[in-house]
C-alpha cells in the first residue's frame, strides 16, 4: 500500500506547508490527466453493494442527532465479523501522538489482532499533523488519525483526494477535557475575562477546537481576534499553563485532572457532548485505489470499538492494564477520568460549523466546501451493513 516517503519528505525540506500543498496538487493534476483515476474526486468510481451485517442492527444513528444524550452506534461484541482480504495488505497510519486515550481503539485493535484478522498489516507512525498531511495526499501514508483541521480543508480545495471517513469520540459526562484558564487574583470561573490573554494549543487557530473555543471565548468577553495563540507541543501545554507561559489552554484526558480542584484554575467549557470532531482521514490509496482495504480497515476498527469500548471499559481492571501498556500510561492515571464515548460516526453539519469557525479565525480561503467533498460515510456504512 504505502510508498516510500522520500519524495514527500524532500519536498518538505525548506518550504512551507502551503508550498508543499501547491507542488503536490500540480503533480497530482498531471497524474489525474494521465491515468483517469485522478486526485480530488473523493469518491469511488461507482457505488458498492451494501448488505446487512450480522450483529449490527444498531450500527447506525441519525447523523442529524447531536444531542448529548445520544447513544453512539453499536454492534454486538465481535461484530462486524472479519472478511479477510484476498492478500495481505500493508496500511500505514500516522498520528501526532501515540499515548492519547482517544487513540485507544486503534492501538488496542493492532495489539489484539483485529486488523490482522482482515489480513491487514498496520504500521502506526508518530508524525506531526503538518508533516503527515502531504504524505497522506501522496499515498505515502494511507490513514491519518487527526481531524478536518483548516489545513486539511485547504488541501482538499487544492485537489487532494482526502476524506474524513470516521469519527473518534465524544466526551463522557463528568469529563472536564477542554478549555482551562489560570485565574488571576480575585477572578472566578464565571467572571474571568479572556480578552488579551494568551491561549496555548497544539495547532493554533486552524485546529478543530476553534469551533467549541469560540463559544467559550464569547462567554468570557473575547473572540479569536482578541486572544494570542501560542502553539505548543503535547508535553508543553500543561507546563506552560502552570508556569504562566500561557493564560489558558485546551487540556485533554487525563491531563486536566492535574489542575482539577485547584482554586487557581477554572474549567470553562469543552467539546460538544454529542459531536465527534476528529477521527480517521483516508488518502487516495484507500479511497479509490483499494477501497476493499479501506472497508476492511474500518471493519476492524469498528469491531474493536464494539468488542472492547462499548461502555465503561475502565471497569475491567485486566483491560485497563492492557490499555495502560499500549498507551504507555499508568492504569491508575487512566482510571482517574471517565471512559470516553468512542464514536465512529460523523454528525451532519459538523464540517459546516468547523468551516464557519475557521473563516472567523481567518485560516481558510474561498467559499465553504460542501460536506460531500470532505466527508465520506460510505466506508463505515458498508462495514456495518447500513444503506444510507
Amino acid at each position: 500500500m504505502a510508498r516510500t516517503p522520500s519524495l514527500a519528505r524532500a519536498l518538505l525540506t525548506g518550504v512551507t506547508l502551503l508550498g508543499v500543498l501547491g507542488s503536490l496538487a500540480a503533480c497530482d493534476a498531471q497524474t489525474s490527466d494521465s491515468t483517469g483515476t485522478g486526485m480530488g474526486t473523493g469518491a469511488r468510481s461507482k457505488p458498492r453493494p451494501i448488505t446487512p451485517v450480522a450483529g449490527c442492527a444498531k450500527g447506525w444513528t441519525d447523523p442529524s442527532d447531536r444531542s448529548a444524550a445520544r447513544r453512539p452506534a453499536r454492534c454486538e461484541p465481535g461484530a462486524p465479523a472479519p472478511k479477510p482480504l484476498k492478500k495481505k495488505t500493508k496500511v500505514v497510519v500516522s498520528a501526532s501522538t501515540l499515548t492519547a486515550e482517544y487513540l485507544a481503539p486503534l492501538r488496542i485493535g493492532v495489539a489484539k489482532g483485529e486488523f490482522s484478522k482482515e489480513k491487514l498489516d498496520v504500521e502506526v507512525k508518530l508524525l506531526p499533523t503538518p508533516d503527515a498531511l502531504p504524505l497522506l495526499a501522496k499515498g505515502d501514508v494511507d490513514v491519518q488519525y487527526a481531524a478536518p483541521e483548516a489545513a486539511v480543508l485547504n488541501g482538499i480545495r487544492q485537489g487532494f483526494d482526502i476524506r474524513w471517513v470516521a469519527g473518534n469520540f465524544t466526551p463522557a459526562p463528568g469529563s472536564k477535557s477542554g478549555f482551562w484558564a489560570r485565574l488571576r487574583p480575585g477572578e472566578t470561573a464565571d467572571g474571568v475575562s479572556l480578552k488579551d490573554r494568551t491561549v496555548g494549543t497544539l495547532i493554533g487557530k486552524g485546529s478543530v477546537i476553534t469551533y467549541p473555543m469560540e463559544k467559550v471565548l464569547s462567554a468570557h468577553k473575547a473572540d479569536v481576534d482578541s486572544v494570542r495563540f501560542q502553539q505548543l507541543g503535547p508535553a508543553e501545554v500543561l507546563a506552560s499553563l502552570r508556569n504562566g507561559g500561557v493564560d489558558a489552554a485546551w487540556l485533554l484526558d487525563p491531563v486536566w485532572r492535574q489542575v482539577d480542584g485547584d482554586a487557581g484554575y477554572a474549567f470553562l467549557g469543552g467539546q460538544p457532548r454529542g459531536e465527534p470532531l476528529g477521527g480517521l482521514l483516508f488518502g487516495p490509496d484507500l479511497l479509490t485505489g483499494d477501497p476493499d482495504a479501506g472497508v476492511a480497515f474500518l471493519r476492524a476498527y469498528i469491531r474493536t470499538v464494539n468488542t472492547y469500548f462499548a461502555g465503561n471499559y475502565k471497569k475491567d481492571r485486566a483491560f485497563l492494564d492492557d490499555l495502560g501498556d499500549v498507551l504507555k500510561t499508568e492504569p491508575d492515571t487512566l482510571a482517574a477520568v471517565p471512559s470516553l464515548r468512542m464514536d465512529w460516526e460523523i454528525r451532519a453539519g459538523t464540517v459546516d460549523r468547523l468551516q464557519k469557525a475557521y473563516a472567523t479565525a481567518g485560516v481558510v480561503e474561498g467559499d465553504p466546501l460542501p460536506e460531500d467533498q470532505v466527508v465520506d460515510r460510505s466506508f463505515y456504512a458498508e462495514a456495518v451493513g447500513h444503506k444510507p
